[in-house]
């Protein structure tokens, strides 16, 4: 199969508008922190060990929109390591990047600027190259999967303007993780599944929703496991073959699920270690700001005074879902209480947007989804596989994009959906452009302004290319007085969570 060339121009045009998108994020928050005086919430906030100078002002007044809610966390780790027990719900590889730029990269600057300011530029640098990277993965991962370079085209550039943007730029590590996961998912659709397990483990290492992606290799050996089964002329293969292919299928299953597994299980060893065994003298390990901020706050310390925590006695010590249950009341229905109706609202959106994708998937391929992918379609063996969104290849993001879609919804904080999905699936903003290829004239190629019926995904990844590469939500938004009421929808609900997030998250008001 072709690979998306690096010069291709749609590619390109990927990069830069993501460039720009980020840039104008990042003014645009520091706007409105300037303009917006910050709400006095009920967060993780350390206290500050070094007297800001000059130039910490500076990066706070101009980046501190950045550096809100679980940003916070995620500084105070890259900076201090796993001082409280709550922090141990963020996982390490992204804090460990941030404190690498900032001593490696950053470490001329540390005349000018403090620990915590360097560390909030190296967010600031970090998050804007993986953001632009992860719609550049998204697009790749798009024309190999559709197999239709239009659609995986407007998919990536939606994802630069998407819902949950303010994440994407903000010192947290929904752009890192974006980036590892589709990158990790086209890989694993090129055949690559060493450097897929490689990616995934990454995932896995800075996000806890990164286990879930072993799905993708469990469906990935079954489906090639199966799809051999009904190669050939019918006859019934030998016994001892039959276990050989099993054998080989089942153990490169485990390498890979283990692979992915693995960051998690060493950072619960990690925390065990750290707070399950010997205490230590707060005095002289623990600046006592910090210590006097776990007394004020009931933080609780590395094995203060020989005092485990609860969960170090459980036959499982694991301390993330502890956490999880304890400090943030996660749970199954926990969240379904009437004063959280304006976070389901806030959710409103993402969740109607995901179901429908699922609902238009199935009911465009139900015996494909009742067969869970694994018959041999007759479009295949013709070498004409269906295009698009409803193609066949898209049903493991559909059933993966759907398990977060309800998880999240039933056991989360539903407010954190938006960000939760547009960080890990891609079937959003597939379904997204799918809706606006579809159903917006403007965006039909060579039509008339009369026509009538939607255009078929002709342009293939294996056609040619469409002549002009122009960027289809600039196009939109120039006419935005002519778009049908669906893609003024779709677009008002990207752009609006986009400058709604900037001003409330940057000042410290609740959001996603």
């Amino acid at each position: 199969m072709e690979v998306v060339s690096r010069t291709d121009p749609h590619l390109q045009e990927v990069v830069w508008f993501a460039v720009r998108c980020r840039a104008l994020t990042l003014v645009l928050q520091a706007l409105f922190n300037l303009l917006i005086p910050d709400h006095a919430a009920d967060a993780f906030s350390p206290p500050r060990l070094s007297q800001p100078g000059l130039w910490d002002v500076l990066v706070e007044q101009l980046l501190g929109g950045l550096s809100r809610w679980d940003a916070e966390h995620f500084l105070f780790i890259a900076e201090h390591g796993y001082l409280y027990e709550h922090n141990c719900a963020f996982f390490p590889l992204y804090p460990l990047s941030l404190r690498a730029v900032a001593e490696g990269a950053l470490w001329p600057l540390q005349w000018l600027l403090c620990v915590r300011s360097r560390l909030l530029l190296s967010a600031v640098l970090l998050n804007s190259l993986f953001s632009v990277l992860a719609a550049a993965a998204l697009y790749q991962l798009g024309c190999v999967v559709l197999r239709c370079r239009r659609v995986a085209f407007l998919a990536a550039i939606l994802f630069s303007v998407s819902p949950a943007n303010v994440f994407m730029a903000a010192a947290y590590s929904e752009s890192m993780f974006a980036f590892l996961a589709f990158s990790a998912m086209w890989q694993l659709e090129k055949g690559q599944s060493w450097l897929s397990g490689l990616l995934f483990s990454l995932a896995a290492g800075v996000r806890a929703n990164g286990l879930v992606n072993a799905g993708f290799f469990l469906y990935s050996c079954s489906k090639c496991f199966a799809l051999q089964l009904q190669v050939g002329s019918g006859a019934i293969r030998k016994v001892p073959q039959l276990w050989k292919q099993l054998f080989s299928v089942a153990s490169s299953l485990v390498l890979m699920c283990a692979g992915i597994f693995l960051p998690f299980a060493l950072f619960q060893y990690y925390a065990y270690v750290r707070f399950c065994g010997p205490g230590t003298s707060l005095e002289q390990t623990v600046p006592k700001p910090l210590v006097q901020l776990a007394l004020d706050k009931g933080y609780c310390l590395a094995a203060p005074n020989g005092v485990k925590p609860p969960w170090c006695s459980q036959q499982v010590p694991v301390v993330y879902s502890y956490i999880q249950d304890t400090y943030w009341n996660v749970g199954f229905l926990r969240y379904f209480e009437l004063r959280q109706i304006p976070n389901f609202l806030l959710a409103l959106p993402v969740t109607l947007l995901g179901s429908w994708a699922a609902c238009t998937y199935m009911i465009a391929n139900p015996r494909h989804c009742l067969a869970l992918g694994l018959e041999r379609r007759k479009s295949e063996e013709e070498g004409k596989p269906r295009a698009g969104f409803c193609c066949p290849a898209v049903f493991v993001y559909v059933v993966h994009a759907t398990v977060l879609l309800a998880f999240g919804f039933f056991c989360m904080h539903v407010q954190v959906l938006t960000r939760f999905l547009y960080s890990s699936s891609p079937i959003l903003c597939w379904f997204s452009a799918h809706l606006l290829q579809e159903y917006e004239p403007l965006l039909w190629s060579e039509g008339t302004d009369d026509q009538t019926s939607a255009p078929r995904y002709e342009e293939s990844l294996l056609g040619k290319s469409p002549g002009s590469c122009e960027n289809p939500v600039v196009r939109l938004l120039l006419n935005c007085r002519s778009i049908t009421p669906l893609s003024r929808c779709i677009l008002g609900f990207f752009l609006s969570y986009w400058l709604l997030g900037l001003v409330l998250h940057c000042n410290f008001l609740p959001w996603t």
